[in-house]
């Protein structure tokens, strides 16, 4: 036992799993969270790959695909509802090898945090104002709580992460604009299918609806170039929606006017996070603060894995963080820089930018399950396995 005290800024996804191992490799982790409780938006994310790995050896697995979503279908449609092209979904993941979940973000972090709440402390409204770290520790305050003093901290606070800001600079040197924002809105009800995810394009725009658990989500992503905005503010959020969307038909104008009502939305740049490194001394990024790949859903495998590779690397020399913070990222990063190159033909597949791309994508969405199966033949012949989560005696 190392008894080892760890600051984890970030109850989400990274943030809970870094705790949960921590905790099992005698840390004595604390998580502080800036909101007072969960969010009602936000998309649903995908537990896939060395994901479904760390779940499964959380004991969470069950809980996760019991919160699953049913989708087994993508239609794309016009402004009348009509499907024009439609894409089988359980195919993908049958050709890609099985086992990935998806799920809302909410109930997934939820399940995480649950997992190992009775062996790490929550500080819940609450985040870090600043820090100062000497050879012996780093000295934490808070905006709310009295200051503290911590052995390690980690910012697993996301793409604005506040401990990267504090640490290492300014979020403009490391957060680049990919060209996109996204939306996403709750919704009081369940959709007619929910087993299929609509899709309705325009040059440049895409609105979507995705059936949950009783409860629908709207999504909405567009092209546009990098503009000034506060991602806390949430009636500035609501115009820059509303003006992008203008003139869409289907079920646009509808969702647009449940935005405007709407108490919760979640609105942001479709970004990527690049450091040179993911370590300065005694702190550490761990999850999108490193590493953000959002929109497609690989984010939160990602944060998994890379919290868990993160505390086997602790566990194994609890008295190197130097050590371990280099050897952590530098297996991590062979799994997120591939996810991270592959943002910009994502962005192709769900909102392309002329009525010809979307003809092409439109025509080409029922080869999807044998460009997967393809890939995964390639693995198979080439004797390369679906990344993997190597075993730790501290971590299993």
């Amino acid at each position: 036992m190392t008894g080892r005290s760890v600051l984890i800024s970030g109850a989400g996804v990274a943030g809970p799993v870094l705790a949960y191992w921590l905790a099992r490799a005698g840390f004595v982790p604390t998580v502080v969270e800036r909101s007072a409780a969960p969010r009602s938006s936000g998309a649903p994310v995908d537990v896939r790959g060395p994901a479904v790995e760390v779940a499964e050896r959380m004991g969470v697995m069950a809980r996760i695909r019991d919160a699953g979503t049913a989708v087994t279908r993508l239609s794309f449609v016009d402004g009348g509802g009509r499907r024009l092209a439609t894409v089988d979904m359980g195919a993908i993941q049958r050709a890609a090898g099985g086992g990935d979940v998806e799920l809302p973000r909410g109930d997934l972090a939820a399940i995480l945090r649950e997992a190992g709440r009775d062996h790490a402390e929550y500080l819940f409204d609450d985040a870090v104002a600043a820090l100062s770290q000497d050879k012996g520790g780093v000295d934490v305050v808070f905006e709310q709580g009295a200051s503290r003093r911590f052995d390690l901290v980690i910012g697993a606070d996301g793409l604005h992460s506040g401990v990267r800001r504090l640490a290492f600079g300014p979020e403009a040197g490391f957060v680049s604009h990919m060209g996109l924002y996204i939306a996403t809105l709750a919704l009081d009800e369940g959709v007619e299918r929910a087993d299929e995810v609509t899709i309705y394009n325009t040059p440049g725009r895409a609105v979507t609806v995705h059936p949950g658990q009783g409860r629908a989500l709207a999504a909405f992503i567009f092209h546009a170039p990098a503009m000034p905005f506060n991602h806390r503010n949430l009636a500035q959020h609501k115009g820059l929606l509303a003006m992008a969307c203008a003139g869409a038909g289907w079920r646009t104008p509808e969702l647009i006017g449940r935005v405007q009502a709407a108490p919760d939305l979640y609105f942001d740049a479709v970004s990527r996070v690049s450091l040179d490194n993911w370590r300065r001394g005694r702190v550490a990024l761990v999850g999108d603060a490193a590493s953000c790949v959002s929109l497609f859903g690989d984010g939160s495998t990602l944060a998994m894995a890379g919290a868990f590779t993160l505390a086997r690397e602790l566990a194994a020399s609890p008295d190197d963080h130097r050590g371990a913070f280099h050897r952590y990222e530098e297996k991590h990063r062979a799994l997120a820089g591939p996810r991270q190159r592959g943002v910009r033909q994502g962005a192709f597949a769900l909102a392309p930018r002329t009525r010809a791309g979307i003809a092409m994508r439109n025509a080409a969405a029922g080869l999807w399950p044998l460009a997967a199966a393809g890939a995964r033949l390639g693995r198979l012949a080439s004797g390369r396995r679906r990344p993997s989560l190597p075993s730790h005696e501290q971590c299993s």
